[in-house]
């Protein structure tokens, strides 16, 4: 077995330190991830946007039709709302082209599994987040907590089954192993 391997380390304003793990950001790597999480795992995670001065936090009540992807974008259709995220090659219509410089701005450019990290360099809330051409959040999901249990309940004492997700996507996405440091917390921190 490989020794678990440290993403970056960075201090983001307003968001903490965070640890970094890039991932792959092809077209079919994104739908296969998004697939992954909202088909196989829609209950487990939180999803939305984290913004300075606003952050949604979603849960669905069902799970989604199969997603599909047209002209580069992903739909994450809930029956009753739906979204579409910019993963691959947008051209637009014949009729109504998208210039190079728009598709750019509007596909994913980085994504990147993430934890943030207590005063002490432990881990502390999981998460994805894609963002697009131009350095603009397009989604974050958030990964089960084994601090929090039900409506975000604080728990008296970790439960660690509640990482599963998390490690099966550094093994699936990054070929990581579970990391030992993702139980060195002893309580939730939150900026």
């Amino acid at each position: 077995m490989t020794a678990p391997t440290a993403g970056r380390i960075v201090d983001e304003p307003g968001e903490g330190r965070l640890e970094l793990f890039p991932l792959d950001t092809a077209e079919d790597n994104l739908f296969a991830l998004l697939r992954d999480l909202f088909e196989d795992h829609w209950r487990d995670i939180t999803f939305g946007t984290l913004i300075q001065g606003a952050v949604y936090e979603i849960k669905a009540s069902d799970a989604p039709q199969p997603l599909r992807v047209l002209d580069g974008y992903c739909t994450i259709d809930f029956k009753t709302w739906h979204m579409h995220l910019c993963i691959g090659r947008h051209n637009g219509t014949h009729k109504n082209p998208v210039s190079p410089e728009l598709a750019h701005h509007r596909r994913t450019a980085r994504a990147e599994l993430y934890r943030r990290l207590d005063p002490d360099g432990h881990p502390v809330s999981w998460a994805l987040r894609l963002v697009n051409g131009h350095d603009e959040q397009q989604l974050t999901v958030f990964l089960p907590n084994p601090f929090l249990g039900e409506n975000d309940k604080i728990l008296t004492d970790p439960n660690w089954d509640r990482l599963a997700l998390w490690e099966h996507l550094r093994d699936t996405f990054l070929n990581l192993p579970p990391d030992p440091n993702d139980r060195l917390a002893t309580r939730f921190a939150h900026d």
